[in-house]
């Protein structure tokens, strides 16, 4: 991944929402489906620029579409020193 700078800021927006844990079970649950979703992503990626999301939707795209990634979001997601 290159440059990470808006996923950061929106888990810590989740956290501070007290939503990690429910993002972390449905990283669970879908995980057999994280490529398809990464893939997903992309395509909405355009649309997402429209409110300024794009560079978060093709950075957790790029997270969903490896283990390597799949990993990282989890010790983002279960960090407490991101609150």
């Amino acid at each position: 991944m290159t440059n990470p700078t808006e996923l950061p800021r929106l888990i810590a927006a989740a956290k501070a929402h007290g939503r990690a844990p429910l993002l972390l079970s449905l990283l669970e649950a879908f995980e057999p489906l994280a490529p398809v979703l990464a893939q997903a992503l992309l395509v909405a990626q355009p649309v997402a620029n429209l409110w300024r999301a794009g560079e978060a939707t093709r950075e957790l795209a790029e997270l969903l579409d490896e283990p390597a990634g799949l990993q990282a979001l989890r010790r983002l997601l279960a960090d407490e020193s991101l609150k």
